[in-house]
């Protein structure tokens, strides 16, 4: 089956050392003056190179961004294949892929960050001792732990527990279908706290209920957030 080849390709590549960067912290290793930018990593060998940008500023640096808004210039309201694969440009608004997310979350320990930005300008971030997705034959299930606030609040863990959900592919426990009612695609339960795929608005605006790129227990179900980034690092 598809999930019996994964875990083989997972496996042999665990069992293998590659001199290819798995993430933004073997980058980091090999040039510890680096800068931020978009690098080129591979998350499960020599044919799996993808570019990423690395943020090498926040906290201390070496996240691996897999998920970034800052300007709506790219439509995230999409179906489950782009979710999959990953879509957009490392330089400014992507997707990494769930695939390359689990790839990576299952070859370390890893922590995660979420920064966010306001349009005042006030920045604020949560952060994750633990992160980790299972592979597509469990949905891509999320798991998360070790909230420590950043001044955003803790929007990540009601969503603990449940597989990722697109337009085209509802695996949320909702009677109706939370990608659709909110457009978005993410790790819904019934329905959400934070939609960082939802539509890229600009700031306060309840037209259309909680459809915006939001992190509610910071600015409401109804404020869209200017910039959102979630990264991951092992942890030390």
């Amino acid at each position: 089956s598809v999930c019996t080849e994964k875990c083989a390709r997972l496996k042999r590549h665990l069992c293998s050392r590659f001199s290819q960067p798995v993430d933004c912290s073997e980058l980091h290793q090999q040039d510890k003056n680096m800068q931020s930018g978009v690098y080129t990593i591979y998350p499960l060998g020599e044919r799996s190179a993808v570019q990423v940008y690395c943020d090498m500023d926040s906290l201390g640096g070496e996240w691996t961004v897999f998920q970034r808004r800052t300007d709506g210039s790219v439509n995230f309201y999409r179906p489950w294949d782009h979710y999959k694969f990953g879509f957009g440009n490392a330089a400014g608004e992507y997707w990494l892929g769930l695939d390359n997310i689990y790839y990576l979350t299952h070859q370390k320990k890893y922590e995660l960050l979420v920064d966010m930005k306001d349009f005042d300008g006030q920045q604020v971030f949560a952060r994750y001792s633990s992160f980790s997705i299972s592979g597509e034959c469990d949905g891509y299930q999320l798991t998360v732990t070790g909230f420590t606030d950043g001044g955003a609040g803790d929007a990540l863990s009601s969503h603990i527990g449940f597989k990722f959900s697109t337009f085209d592919k509802d695996q949320d426990t909702w009677p109706n279908n939370c990608a659709k009612s909110f457009l978005g695609a993410f790790w819904y339960g019934q329905c959400h706290r934070t939609n960082p795929n939802g539509v890229y608005r600009w700031g306060a605006d309840s037209t259309l209920f909680a459809v915006g790129v939001c992190w509610s227990p910071w600015k409401g179900i109804d404020y869209s957030l200017k910039t959102i980034s979630m990264k991951i690092r092992p942890v030390q």
